[in-house]
């Protein structure tokens, strides 16, 4: 519901702070006194195309401002989440600045928005009639929706579940899509995968093979070198050439033990002594151990060579070092395995997408049933609100278009379009193509009436539908606006006394010239001052004593009511 509306620099307005309450509130006033300027404002905070054409001439920029109560509707909740949008006091306050250099600032509830986002969430808020922007009966994509929310609660269950087998349907056919589009590079892949973690698989690898290989053929190839140094120092330390150093540094060591009473400083000099004789006692003996086992083996030394360069090959194709190969062949081997698994579950994938396909056109018959029922119950009760609108010889129809084959929508099998007949012997046709006029207007009305409870629009505005209308059809125009009051908030542009007389609040538009400037006002209308509105609707110019009491009937016996 529209509670609040301020308006700053809009076309002839220069400001204006309205406060609305519900049901309905009708707007009257002369032609160009500023009413349908009003519904633009309106419009423009519900996202219509906004220009630098709407600005009051010498302003810089207009402002506008509304504030509304928030949908009790769980997807519009979801679309105000989505996009971050503050809703926990129920309240949406949305502003809008378009400047004369072209600039657009949209906020709601403080968060930025573009037009788009605008359009989006006003499509929740305000249906205004007379703009064909926003005549959600005139736009066939919406009909569908209209059609299910009249059917209520019955499809609810089967439309969720197709709409589920919908999704995996989607899911099933683009992965197998995108699978025969890619076949032979998925092919190619599969296979580069296969010898690779067969090659590096069949080479057996361990991570700290490399430095092991690589200190053993250093060992092989300087076996000669290596030899003759363990030799050397066995034979210097055991005295097989010479004198034995160990027999000479136990000689020196037993020496200075002799005189380490004498001073302090010999008893260090001869543990040091007896430290080195056990060092290089140490030392005789592992070189010793090390000659028993050096053993040079040419053929050991190939093998090491060989390994070392298969090992570098694969570094070469596959890492810097080796723990980087084996890094690589954990990665390709868990992907071949994903998809080896692919391939095994190919015939799978197409089965359960043959059991979806089938699925699918199961719920979407039952869809198309209920909403055939569901059809035949609408037009009814169209035929209804149309006779009450003296249109008994109008039809209205739902036109169903099937799709063919496997061409899935997302909603159903149905295409749906509102059809109308407005006259006997005209063509039946689509009810966005019907000519504008005073039938347009009472079909509108009779739709309007019907889906206002479904539709969750909290405001509809009624820019002077009841044009070209006069007599009984008036009376019928402004009984059918005040059902649908009941329902949603109500703001209506009328001419019609009949119009005003059954709303709840009257706004009287009047326009001004201060200045050499025209402004428009606005003036809320007691009782007394609504009789004299309803009179001069009633009779122009000149009101006299039995208009003004024409006028008070018509507004006593709708207020009766």
């Amino acid at each position: 519901m529209l509670q609040e509306l301020t308006i700053d620099n809009l076309a002839i307005i220069n400001h204006l702070n309205l406060t609305f309450d519900d049901q309905m509130t009708v707007l009257t006033g002369e032609t160009g006194a500023g009413k349908s300027i009003i519904i633009d404002a309106v419009g423009l905070l519900a996202g219509s195309r906004g220009s630098t054409d709407f600005i009051r001439q010498g302003a810089g920029k207009l402002t506008l401002q509304g504030q509304f109560t928030v949908p009790k509707n769980e997807d519009y909740l979801a679309l105000l989440d989505e996009y971050g949008i503050d809703h926990e006091d129920g309240v949406l306050i949305i502003s809008r600045e378009i400047h004369q250099n072209g600039r657009n600032i949209i906020r709601v509830n403080g968060t930025l928005i573009n037009t788009t986002t605008l359009r989006k969430l006003g499509a929740g808020l305000v249906d205004i009639q007379g703009q064909n922007e926003h005549q959600l009966l005139l736009q066939p994509e919406h009909h569908l929706g209209m059609l299910d929310q009249f059917a209520g609660a019955p499809i609810q269950p089967i439309l969720k579940k197709y709409q589920a087998t919908f999704h995996e349907y989607q899911q099933l056919s683009s992965a197998i899509e995108k699978k025969k589009e890619n076949e032979q590079q998925w092919a190619q892949r599969l296979d580069m995968l296969r010898y690779q973690v067969d090659e590096i698989e069949g080479a057996n690898l361990k991570p700290d093979e490399e430095e092991q290989l690589e200190t053993e053929r250093d060992r092989l190839e300087h076996f000669q070198q290596i030899n003759n140094a363990l030799n050397m120092v066995v034979a210097s330390l055991n005295g097989e050439e010479g004198a034995p150093v160990l027999d000479q540094v136990a000689e020196m060591k037993t020496s200075v033990e002799d005189i380490s009473d004498f001073d302090p400083a010999f008893k260090d000099l001869a543990k040091g002594l007896g430290d080195a004789y056990y060092s290089l006692q140490d030392a005789a003996e592992s070189a010793s151990r090390v000659l028993d086992s050096l053993e040079f083996d040419p053929a050991r030394l190939d093998q090491i060579e060989n390994r070392l360069t298969l090992i570098g090959d694969l570094e070469h194709k596959y890492g810097d070092r080796l723990p980087d190969v084996l890094a690589y062949y954990d990665q390709i081997k868990k992907e071949l395995e994903e998809m080896e698994q692919v391939a095994n579950d190919d015939s799978d994938q197409e089965e359960r997408l043959a059991e979806t396909v089938t699925e699918l056109k199961q719920l979407g018959k039952q869809l198309t049933e209920l909403r055939k029922q569901a059809a035949q119950k609408l037009e009814n009760q169209v035929h209804q609100q149309l006779r009450e609108l003296y249109m008994e010889r109008a039809v209205f129809a739902v036109h169903f278009v099937e799709s063919a084959g496997d061409r899935f929508r997302a909603d159903g099998l149905d295409e749906v379009e509102f059809y109308m007949q407005t006259n006997p012997g005209e063509r039946m046709g689509a009810l966005a193509k019907i000519a504008s006029g005073g039938e347009l207007s009472r079909v509108m009305l009779a739709l309007k009436t019907i889906f206002a409870k479904n539709e969750g629009v909290t405001s509809i505005i009624f820019d002077e539908v009841d044009t070209g209308v006069s007599g009984r059809v008036a009376q019928a125009i402004a009984d059918k606006i005040k059902v649908i009051a009941q329902s949603s908030q109500v703001l209506c542009i009328s001419h019609l006394p009949q119009v005003a007389a059954v709303a709840q609040h009257h706004f009287l538009i009047q326009k001004q010239v201060k200045n050499n400037r025209t402004t428009t006002s606005v003036t809320p209308l007691d009782e007394s001052k609504r009789i004299n509105e309803i009179a001069r609707m009633l009779a122009g110019e000149k009101i006299t004593k039995l208009t003004r009491e024409h006028a008070k009937e018509l507004l006593s016996m709708e207020q009766a009511n």
